[in-house]
């Protein structure tokens, strides 16, 4: 009983109401009409000529055929009880059926919630509120989702100004750093190779801590961001592999690009996804690997896809990769640069835009990432 939904527990319900309201029916029914038929005649008058021109009376208990007239009785009341059970199933799979889609529209209102709280999503809050010019069942229960909602918001918008607050604070104390280490090398050209390794790890790091405040300062400043212009995918590619030629030359790794597509969106961001996603793909290639981004349009959907010939990403953490800091290997991520939080920008650009990012295995061996976004829908909220 608990697996089923609320619509099929109230039919069931209704339709067993109806049945055991029909039945006592019937059977009350029943009982009445064989009374009514038993007392047809201790006496039947029939009309007739007659001796004597008086009217006739027939007394079944004393007549020589009354077994006729009781056959003919008692094919009457099982005829009368027969079609009542008939009409009665047909009353129960009527009044079940007729249950069912009743329930279905007075549920209608809880199946648009269900499906509003779907599409919940944190850059999405305050747009999801419900109106409360609702039934009266439900006015309280959106009330509570609205003010729920709303905690959320505050919540995440405190989470945003935290975040960039502290990353605006890092900023100076790291370009210190940064300037004192590079005085430190220039003023001490000769100095001993511990010395000279120790420095080159700790601008590698402060390097990385510098990237992470700059990205940080992004994210926590996503939702200002405008998104209302009009982009065509194609020209942008070609500057982001333009910009990205020298290190997928570096690394030996072929770019190739096909395809074109439109959507709407901040141009800033989606300039911001694309290299993302074609950076990670270049940097975590194999030597002499092959790097392709498509383009396309899909079930009115705009599709982007960025394949790589690389090791591939397992399974278990090709949703994981999105979360901010995570890393599949944190050797290869120190050795390439990474911070962890270039895929969760990726994510949360793609979310601002009412999009989705994915990452599968390709038949190279490689990842391939897609990016779904709804083609032509206004992002300007």
């Amino acid at each position: 009983m608990k697996k089923l939904s609320l619509q099929w527990r109230i039919t069931l319900m209704t339709a067993l109401l109806i049945g055991v309201t029909c039945v006592a029916m019937n059977y009350l029914l029943g009982c009445s009409g064989r009374h009514y038929m038993d007392a047809i005649g201790t006496s039947i008058q029939f009309s007739g000529d007659a001796a004597g021109g008086e009217p006739a009376f027939f007394d079944p208990e004393l007549a020589e055929d009354d077994q006729e007239l009781t056959i003919i009785v008692h094919g009457a009341q099982a005829s009368f009880i027969t079609t009542n059970w008939y009409i009665t199933a047909a009353v129960m799979v009527l009044g079940g059926v007729l249950a069912y889609f009743v329930s279905g529209h007075a549920l209608k209102p809880l199946h648009s919630f269900a499906a509003q709280v779907e599409k919940v999503e944190p850059n999405n809050l305050t747009d999801m509120k419900i109106t409360e010019e609702v039934l009266p069942e439900f006015r309280q229960f959106s009330r509570s989702f609205n003010q729920m909602l709303d905690r959320l918001d505050e919540g995440f918008t405190a989470q945003r100004q935290f975040t960039g607050n502290a990353a605006h604070e890092l900023r100076t104390p790291l370009a210190l750093m940064q300037a004192r280490i590079e005085l430190f090398a220039a003023e001490h050209p000769s100095m001993p190779p511990e010395t000279a390794e120790f420095l080159t790890l700790l601008r590698e790091q402060t390097e990385r801590l510098t990237q992470m405040t700059k990205t940080l300062l992004e994210m926590s400043a996503l939702q200002s961001v405008p998104r209302s212009d009009r982009i065509q995918l194609a020209p942008m590619m070609e500057e982001i592999l333009t910009d990205l030629a020298p290190l997928a030359e570096k690394n030996g790794i072929t770019l190739q690009c096909d395809g074109n597509g439109e959507m709407t969106g901040s141009d800033t961001l989606i300039y911001r996804l694309l290299f993302n996603l074609t950076e990670n793909a270049i940097r975590y290639n194999l030597p002499d690997g092959t790097v392709r981004i498509s383009i396309a349009q899909e079930e009115g959907k705009t599709v982007l896809r960025v394949a790589d010939t690389g090791r591939g990403i397992p399974e278990q953490y090709r949703e994981s990769i999105f979360q901010p800091f995570f890393r599949v290997e944190q050797s290869r991520s120190r050795e390439y640069g990474g911070v962890g939080l270039g895929l969760s920008l990726v994510w949360e650009i793609a979310a601002l835009h009412g999009g989705e990012v994915t990452a599968e295995q390709n038949a190279a061996g490689g990842t391939t990432m897609t990016v779904r976004f709804p083609a032509g829908k206004e992002q300007d909220r």
